[in-house]
């Protein structure tokens, strides 16, 4: 669903919230340095900036879990409200959806709704009373789910619903989104975009946080950027575009995103990795690819077609039940994951948090999991000095920003969880390395280092594959794109200097019928082929 700028109200409607001046100081640390920021009734207002530029410190201070140094104000309809205060902050009708949803799974929607606020008589908990309320709270957002519904057997998608509606038994003025779609599958973030047009509707402020550009354009009325710590400025939905936006918040143009210094492979480029005829005889049918020594060969496609499938095939994490795999023209006998790292092959997985770190170790030993016992001693005795310098270079040639290399990886930001995680992969010495969706959830800013990593390691001669979903980041680092569809190759986009590659020619193969991989020619002079 697309939300329209006919519905944003007037420049001239004043606003229901107003942060004036907001600064907040931690020791020597300044977090917010005068901010000021405003919101209309009605409207969706977008907050961006890349991790650590205070938008989380601002919104804490709005719920009131923060008091603003002094010379800061916070007006709802002009009138000031104290900071510093979570209880009078809610009674103005402030609500926060944290990224981390925040639910008791075994209680049912109206219990989660009034969870600590229940309707209760003789001091007795009345569930019916509680159900009463909660319904017609359901029936305004449009849900497909009923007050008694236990929430365990809800989707991510429609629990991010469960906590829209417990924000609105507080008759809330205006709800902040942090991150919402981070988890949601794409009909999920169909269905939330439905229930902000509502929330428009009736009357009710949105302040939108996301790091996806594109949610930022279909969404927003207007959008406000931080940059370390200050304001940067505020763009109209008709002044945004992606350079503006990206030259706001990290101070540089965009063109410096996706500068690609390797060279692209040409005829006499060795072939690194081949995958022939790869199938699982469910998800991917009759799948093949070839990926030269240094290039960045991109796989791209609609949700559901069936990349990430085909990566883990050749990485061995699924049971293929046809096909070969080779490297440099040898075949390989991969039965798991650990017989891939062997051979020279490194993946990336798209849940970072679920599948690839341990959020409760540190970095070190997150960058070492993999190969602590090569330095072993006696056989058996590790070597921790050499597993410290390991990490030590790791976070300094990858621009991880820490502290220190115990602190647990869990409390870095998405874009430094990344780069741990590319640092342990690196670590194997990998000829190969396969990346999913290497920047989902991570800042402008740490897109641009992985970008200039993913640079560096083709450089090198390392073969690369990357999947992603984010077609401006495919055109733009890829040398050669493969769309698959439907469980299979649907077609070639090849790009030059006279004729790069574009989003149209991928979509075209995306949403068009599949073409026979075995016999793909040159059609026409842009770079596609099917």
């Amino acid at each position: 669903m697309s939300l329209n700028a006919a519905t944003a109200l007037s420049p001239d409607t004043a606003p229901v919230l107003e942060m004036r001046n907001i600064s907040k100081t931690f020791g020597s640390t300044k977090a917010l340095s005068g901010v000021s920021f405003q919101v209309r009734p009605g409207e969706v207002h977008a907050l961006m900036g890349e991790n650590g530029a205070g938008k989380s410190t601002l919104m804490k201070v709005l719920s009131g879990a923060y008091t603003a140094d002094p010379g800061g104000e916070i007006l709802i309809d002009g009138k000031p409200m104290p900071t510093g205060d979570p209880i009078k902050s809610k009674a103005s009708g402030i609500a926060v959806i944290y990224q981390e949803l925040a639910l008791a799974p075994n209680l049912t929607v109206a219990q989660n709704m009034f969870l600590g606020a229940e309707p209760s008589r003789f001091g007795i908990v009345d569930r019916r009373a509680n159900e009463r309320k909660a319904q017609p709270i359901l029936d305004r957002l449009g849900v497909p789910f009923s007050a008694t519904t236990t929430v365990a057997t809800l989707s991510l998608g429609e629990r991010q619903m469960v906590e829209i509606a417990r924000a609105m038994t507080t008759n809330a003025r205006i709800i902040v989104m942090d991150e919402p779609t981070t988890s949601l599958t794409t009909r999920e973030t169909d269905k939330l975009f439905d229930v902000i047009a509502t929330l428009k509707a009736q009357g009710i402020a949105i302040v939108y946080i996301s790091h996806r550009m594109e949610e930022i354009y279909q969404l927003s009325d207007r959008v406000s950027v931080l940059r370390d710590s200050a304001f940067v400025g505020t763009l109209t939905r008709d002044e945004l575009s992606a350079e503006r936006l990206v030259s706001m918040m990290v101070g540089r143009d965009i063109s410096s995103f996706y500068k690609k210094e390797h060279r692209a492979p040409t005829g006499d480029r060795k072939v690194v990795l081949s995958a022939e005829n790869i199938s699982d005889g469910k998800r991917v049918h009759g799948c093949s690819l070839t990926v030269h020594e240094g290039e960045v060969l991109a796989l791209a496609g609609l949700v559901g077609s069936g990349r990430t499938e085909f990566a883990r095939l050749i990485f061995g994490a699924d049971k293929k039940l046809t096909g070969t795999v080779s490297l440099l023209g040898k075949p390989l006998n991969i039965s798991g994951p650990r017989d891939a790292i062997d051979a020279g092959i490194a993946y990336l997985t798209e849940d970072r948090k679920g599948l690839g770190l341990f959020l409760d170790m540190s970095i070190s030993e997150n960058i070492n999991v993999s190969v602590i016992g090569r330095d072993a001693t006696g056989g058996s005795l590790l070597n921790f000095p050499a597993a410290k310098r390991r990490a030590a270079k790791a976070i300094s040639d990858l621009g991880i920003r820490t502290k220190s290399a115990s602190i647990n990886v869990g409390a870095l930001s998405g874009g430094n969880q990344q780069k741990a995680l590319l640092a342990r992969l690196l670590e194997t010495k990998p000829r190969v390395i396969i990346l999913d969706e290497p920047t989902r959830g991570v800042d402008v800013g740490a897109k641009s280092e992985i970008y200039k990593l993913i640079d560096q390691l083709a450089q090198s001669g390392i073969a690369i594959l990357v999947i992603s979903s984010d077609l401006p980041e495919v055109i733009g680092i890829a040398d050669r794109v493969l769309v698959m569809r439907e469980g299979r190759i649907a077609g070639e986009v090849v790009g030059s200097a006279d004729s790069p590659v574009t989003q149209e020619a991928i979509m075209a193969f995306s949403t068009g019928p599949v073409a026979d991989a075995n016999t793909q020619k040159n059609t026409s002079n842009n770079g596609i082929h099917s």
